[in-house]
């Protein structure tokens, strides 16, 4: 489970068994879980998080998005 940077209380990650997919990401703040395609960003799920932070956690998954996929590719190659 490879994470990608703490963004405050957000830790950004993916699964090592989930190349099959889409590039994503997941986050994680305690127990509230969300889950962001990267091309393009969007939403994919979410459990727990209000959608004033599910604006915020788009916004730094919008802002870190190539770093992220580059992190993705070289990963599941």
């Amino acid at each position: 489970m490879p994470t990608l940077g703490y963004f405050g209380p957000y830790r950004v990650f993916f699964y090592s068994q989930e190349g099959t997919e889409p590039p994503h990401v997941h986050v994680r703040r305690e127990r509230e879980t969300a889950k962001f395609w990267l091309d393009p960003v969007a939403l994919a799920r979410s459990r727990g998080f209000p959608s004033h932070e599910l604006k915020t956690i788009h916004a730094i998954i919008e802002a870190n998005r190539e770093r992220f996929l580059e992190a993705w590719h070289e990963h599941f190659r």
